[in-house]
């Protein structure tokens, strides 16, 4: 995946200047694309759908073209928009690490490719945008019964949970592990996947009113961190605690963890989403997280017997590994294993109605940004859990749109 491949240069992808391949030879000089782009950091209005026009993109040797059809949104780009995650490059840049779509035109040299083929495509940055040039290697031919949305739902949630769960953890029958955001996209693929082993316990935390979708999806043990202490409700069913932590949070929720390990246990570290507060980069949030952030020594591990990790899949550069790791979570899609839980779809247009939802907490699975023009009237398709939240916030929704002027600008442009 070579979402990892060049630290500091993004793929083709992720150029600024995608190109739709020509639909007749009198128009192959000249096409347009969408793309979703990150103007400055900031309030969601930073991210506008642009329509470029530009000469027609020549394949090099090992690329491929692909028309994309559905976008994963994660949480690193909404730390992107506010200019906390590193490994994008400055802006203005399309975002994006995920998506699916089908090859419109493969470049010499790519045997294993073709034209017509449904494939899952991973970068660092620049899957925004509705087609995209990238190395054949950088795509995994989808399952024929795999939606597009749950193609472009998969890669980056199911690889970070598995490598920590099977690579790090090294998680094993009768063991326990507590999930922080279980009803988010990796909370969701980490529990999916803590049911391919025997009798594992899941403690999940969650908002109440997620609590019975996630016991649905495999958490045995959920937990409302908004109205309970989460230490003392894990310490209640399981006085010596659990075997493995993955934390997203950092800061406090970190050290809660580590005190929360039995003796051989693991904690993995994977975000900092505690320094995420308002819609624009929150430098308080940022220094108490950074405060309250873990400090050990190693004597102090030698005498608790505990593990501390840390994960981040984009700064992972073994692409054998991501390869390896992708066929085994498309077999286990296959067998029926693991299935990606969508939780809403949003056109290009309303980027920041998506990320808004995130942001918030709303949301059951995961967020898909679909690249083809809104058509009139049309709403963003949810789950049924979902829709009753999104209707009470509907209108608080819309009248913040109105004073950010986000989405109704973006597809005044898009259109």
């Amino acid at each position: 995946k070579s979402q990892e491949k060049q630290p500091d240069e993004p793929p083709a992808a992720a150029s600024d200047a995608p190109q739709e391949p020509a639909s007749s030879p009198a128009e192959e000089e000249v096409f347009s694309c969408r793309a979703l782009v990150l103007t400055g950091y900031g309030g969601y209005d930073k991210v506008k759908l642009q329509v470029k026009t530009r000469s027609k993109p020549q394949l090099q040797a090992g690329e491929v073209l692909v028309r994309v059809k559905a976008c994963g949104l994660n949480f690193a780009e909404l730390l992107a928009r506010q200019g906390l995650y590193e490994l994008l490059p400055s802006p203005p840049v399309t975002m994006g690490m995920e998506g699916s779509g089908v090859i419109e035109a493969v470049g010499e040299d790519v045997k294993n490719r073709k034209v017509g083929d449904r494939v899952i495509v991973l970068s660092r940055s620049g899957l925004w945008q509705d087609v995209v040039l990238v190395p054949a290697d950088q795509t995994f031919v989808m399952p024929e019964s795999m939606s597009f949305e749950e193609g472009a739902a998969l890669p980056v949630n199911y690889l970070t949970a598995y490598m920590m769960l099977f690579e790090m953890a090294n998680i094993r029958p009768g063991k326990s592990v507590l999930i922080h955001m279980a009803a988010g996209g990796v909370g969701v693929a980490a529990t999916q996947l803590c049911q391919t082993v025997p009798d594992v316990t899941v403690f999940g935390t969650a908002s109440a009113a997620k609590h019975e979708t996630i016991v649905q999806g495999g958490v045995t043990h959920p937990i409302d961190y908004r109205t309970k202490d989460y230490v003392e409700e894990v310490r209640k069913i399981s006085p010596m605690g659990v075997d493995v932590v993955l934390d997203p949070l950092g800061g406090s929720d970190t050290q809660k963890g580590y005190g929360l390990l039995k003796p051989m246990g693991t904690l993995i570290v994977f975000g900092a989403a505690n320094c995420v507060t308002g819609q624009k980069k929150n430098l308080l949030a940022m220094a108490k997280t950074w405060y309250n952030q873990l400090s050990i020594s190693t004597q102090k591990l030698m005498q608790a017997n505990k593990a501390i990790c840390g994960f981040h899949l984009g700064y992972i550069s073994d692409d054998q590994l991501i390869v390896r790791t992708m066929a085994t979570l498309l077999e286990l899609y296959n067998q029926g294993k693991i299935k990606p839980r969508i939780d809403s779809s949003y056109h290009f247009e309303e980027v920041g109605d998506a990320m808004k939802r995130m942001h918030e907490r709303l949301n059951i699975g995961k967020v898909i940004l679909l690249p083809e023009p809104k058509k009139e009237e049309e709403k963003p398709k949810s789950s049924p859990e979902a829709e009753d939240k999104a209707d009470k916030t509907e209108a608080r929704v819309s009248e913040e749109k109105k004073e950010e002027g986000n989405t109704q600008e973006v597809k005044a442009e898009g259109d």
